[in-house]
């Protein structure tokens, strides 16, 4: 070992050692920062450590496997010459930037998702314009790439005086003991790439035990290899009979009934009463957890319109969001199915012309549009919503809709915008995209139906200046700029002809943040929704649901028969005993039933979690308590993914 130290191995040596140091200086980081998540034991300090020291020796032998294979191919005599010096030093500042980025790189996504890179991280590559802005806008680019670059210089000056590089362009190893180096490291390589799995690092039912054990680099392509998610291949099932009957049972109330005799068919009518259809305007807004609110206890003061509205509106105080991202409150509130496993189905290819709630406004002569203030090429928005039959109306930054949509695209103009960041407009102008959308149809005598995804309460939390009393570029100012436009927009819709008859339902997509004890922490699921401008203003509704609840609710309120097939319940018809809430992130799902949360996970394994809602506690059963609870959480899952794999999620 020594001769390899002071041999041409010695700066591959060196790089190694200095990644399994830098990361074990994030470990420890990581590790004060999140100790408030975790009870302190000394087994527990153990485990993160000698797992995340493997995982970080895995990751380095990736990072510098290009390096090893350089050093074995390049020939004897050019050992020392100046290509020999200028590759090494190219090769060593491209390695040492990698490395240094990503170091720097988790700091903010830990504070962000409280997790190492995950998918999230995977998929915001794609959309290089609003990362690239976000970070710009968040941070100073040319300060992160100074530091960075100062970083790198460092290095190397240590690696100069330690002698490093003199070892390695001094010493001329024959071929045969390069070889013999070479196969070390790449049976390393094989080892930790065939037999090596981020699931190692998951022992523990705490999550941030688990995200510090693992490594963010080997945690990025680990997310990048197992995107997709089959529920058969990965999840705990039952007989796909079984499953559908269970479901059949749960989901049917007592003002419907089965369209068909068929096992796998979950097509019913529904019965209303004195129907009436009113405009809908849904807005969706982003990262708004429950806590936010006075109503919830909040003594801020940052929501005044939203505190408002809970005594001024149908409030449903009791609703849990599916999953940790905008793609899956989207895809719950208008698919209203439980969170399957893998991507949202938003995302996934193929999912055009589903059954959805557009199919039941469509039938009632809906004219339906999309408003959003970004590009909605962003997360396959724009695609899953004109696949829908939905107008679109986004930024349009020159990302075509797919020639197999057709659909109307109606572009945001500059002359429309008075601010705008990474994400998109800022909430006041996308609301006057929707006042001037709601014009053009109420002109047509013709109900008309919007979703409006807000993009404001979103890092880099910036706004138009002068609005609120707090300053931009943290939480709390974009959450009160959030609930200062919506007060705004709702003034000024009460003031078109067609507000009365406009019902106004308003609900975040996910909250703030969802990492912390458990795999699945509900009460980061908690979200506010209101219905506003029905007749039953004032009502608190406390039954437990799920966003996959809150359309299906609508539609009761507004009396509606329609035929549907959607897992999502009419929660005034939700007798006692059946609230349940489906919710999950994007490898483990769940459903919280009657104090018990039953967790299903993608190593088909099933838990089971006494839950106490008043103190957001859970304490995990040592074995499965009830057998019905649990059957029932795959059931849902499992009747969801069949119905999407095998194409019967699509309208008839």
């Amino acid at each position: 070992m020594k001769n390899l130290l002071k041999s041409r191995y010695s700066l591959y040596l060196s790089l190694l050692l200095l990644y399994v140091c830098l990361s074990f200086v994030v470990r420890l980081t990581l590790y004060f920062l999140a100790h408030a998540g975790m009870d302190f034991s000394i087994l527990a300090v153990i485990k993160i450590f000698s797992i995340g020291l493997y995982f970080d020796l895995a990751t380095a032998v990736f990072l510098f496997a290009f390096y090893s294979l350089y050093i074995l191919f390049i020939p004897v005599n050019w050992v020392g010459g100046k290509l020999d010096k200028v590759l090494t030093y190219v090769i060593t500042t491209i390695s040492l930037f990698i490395v240094v980025f990503s170091i720097i790189a988790e700091f903010p996504f830990w504070e962000e998702f409280n997790t190492r890179f995950n998918f999230i991280a995977v998929d915001y590559l794609i959309y290089t314009y609003e990362v690239i802005e976000n970070i710009n806008q968040s941070y100073s680019i040319p300060l992160i790439l100074l530091v960075i670059f100062s970083v790198i210089a460092s290095i190397i000056y240590l690696f100069k005086k330690q002698h490093i590089y003199e070892y390695t362009f001094s010493n001329k190893p024959h071929f045969g003991k390069r070889i013999i180096v070479f196969a070390l490291s790449l049976c390393a390589l094989l080892l930790f790439s065939n037999f090596t799995t981020n699931k190692q690092a998951e022992w523990s039912s705490n999550i941030y035990e688990n995200e510090l054990s693992k490594n963010g680099v080997f945690s990025f392509f680990a997310a990048y290899r197992s995107n997709e998610l089959d529920y058969n291949t990965f999840y705990t099932r039952i007989d796909d009979k079984q499953a559908f009957a269970i479901v059949k049972k749960e989901i049917l109330q007592e003002n419907q009934t089965y369209n068909t005799q068929n096992d796998f068919d979950l097509s019913r009518h529904v019965v209303g009463s004195e129907e009436i259809r009113p405009n809908i305007i849904l807005i969706c807004i982003e990262s708004f957890s429950a806590e936010f609110l006075g109503a919830f206890g909040n003594n801020q003061n940052i929501t005044p319109t939203f505190d408002t509205l809970a005594q001024s509106s149908i409030f449903l105080s009791n609703l849990y969001a599916t999953g940790t991202r905008t793609v899956r409150g989207m895809e719950a509130l208008t698919l209203c199915i439980p969170p399957t496993p893998g991507n949202s189905i938003v995302r996934r290819p193929n999912n055009d012309h589903l059954f959805s709630i557009a199919s039941i406004l469509r039938k009632k002569e809906y004219a339906l549009s999309f408003i959003y203030g970004g590009d909605g090429y962003f997360d396959n928005m724009n695609t899953y919503f004109g696949g829908q039959g939905y107008t679109i109306i986004d930024r349009d930054r020159g990302n075509p809709l797919s020639e197999d949509i057709q659909t109307t695209r109606i572009p945001i103009l500059d002359t429309d915008v008075t601010f705008e960041n990474a994400w998109g407009i800022c909430d006041e102008d996308l609301y006057r995209q929707s006042l001037i959308d709601a014009d053009k149809n109420a002109k047509k005598n013709k109900p008309f139906f919007q979703f409006v995804m807000t993009t404001s309460n979103h890092k880099p939390y910036s706004f138009p200046e002068n609005k609120i009393d707090l300053p931009q570029g943290n939480r709390d100012g974009a959450v009160k700029y959030t609930d200062f436009a919506i007060g705004q927009f709702l003034k000024d819709a009460m003031k078109k002809p067609w507000f009365n008859n406009t019902v106004f339902v308003i609900v975040a997509d996910h909250c703030a943040s969802s990492a912390g004890k458990w795999e699945v922490n509900i009460h980061k699921h908690h979200i506010p929704a209101f219905i506003y401008n029905l007749p039953q203003q004032d009502t608190v509704i406390s039954t437990l649901a799920s966003q996959i609840d809150l359309m299906p609710t609508l539609f009761g309120y507004l009396g509606w028969s329609y035929d549907t097939e959607l897992f999502g319940k009419d929660i005034n018809h939700i007798k006692p005993g059946e609230e349940r809430s489906l919710l999950g992130n994007y490898r483990t799902v769940g459903m919280l039933k009657n104090q018990i949360f039953s967790e299903i996970n993608d190593r088909k394994k099933a838990y089971q979690y006494s839950w106490d809602a008043e103190n957001s506690h859970m304490v995990k059963f040592n074995n499965i308590k009830n057998e019905q609870l649990k059957n029932l959480c795959i059931s849902y899952y499992q009747t969801a993914s069949y119905l999407y794999k095998n194409g019967l999620m699509k309208e008839k």
